[in-house]
């Protein structure tokens, strides 16, 4: 009888839900649209639709960061950081950054480029594809207590300290 318990119980866990983060703009392939305006980059700059799905237990709220860890810097390079996005939210329209459609109270930090928004892609000219791995991060506080000023060292040394889980997808670019 134990047996039958602790199979159904594992078949119980196994059907659970895992949290996942999504994407209808985004693909495999990152495009011009999600390219850099700028650094030799002439692309739209458009941040892309996110949803996620099956958040876990315990979330209060959320943050989002997009990392290239392929940047020629030593350390990577940091294309955007949300913090403080409420709970019941879920995702996050195409274009939010230049649009300002992010959910009430959330918050763009300070990214590699210098400032706070999104900065799409912009891999140096005949470097090999880049990954673009954007992470939502599920966090045990309402909100970080962070300014758009922000360094991404700081953001990401608070996100990290408060993550419960995270989901992520990996996009690639290479410019021509």
């Amino acid at each position: 009888m134990r047996y039958i318990v602790i199979v159904m119980l594992l078949g119980a866990f196994l059907k659970a839900e895992s949290f996942t983060l999504a994407s209808e703009t985004l693909k495999g392939q990152m495009s011009k649209a999600e390219e850099f305006n700028g650094f030799g980059c002439s692309g739209q700059n458009v941040s892309p639709e996110l949803h996620w799905s099956h958040a876990p237990k315990g979330t209060k709220s959320f943050a989002i960061t997009v990392y290239d860890p392929d940047a020629p810097t030593g350390s990577g390079w940091w294309h955007w950081l949300i913090v403080n996005i409420p709970a019941d939210t879920n995702k996050i329209p195409a274009d939010a950054s230049a649009k300002h459609t992010l959910p009430k109270g959330a918050l763009e930090t300070m990214t590699d480029y210098g400032f706070a928004g999104f900065g799409g892609a912009c891999p140096p000219q005949g470097d090999k594809a880049h990954r673009y791995v954007f992470t939502v991060h599920a966090l045990d506080v309402e909100s970080l207590p962070l300014k758009a000023e922000s360094n991404s060292a700081v953001v990401g040394f608070m996100i990290n300290q408060h993550t419960i889980q995270k989901a992520s997808i990996i996009s690639y670019y290479q410019r021509d």
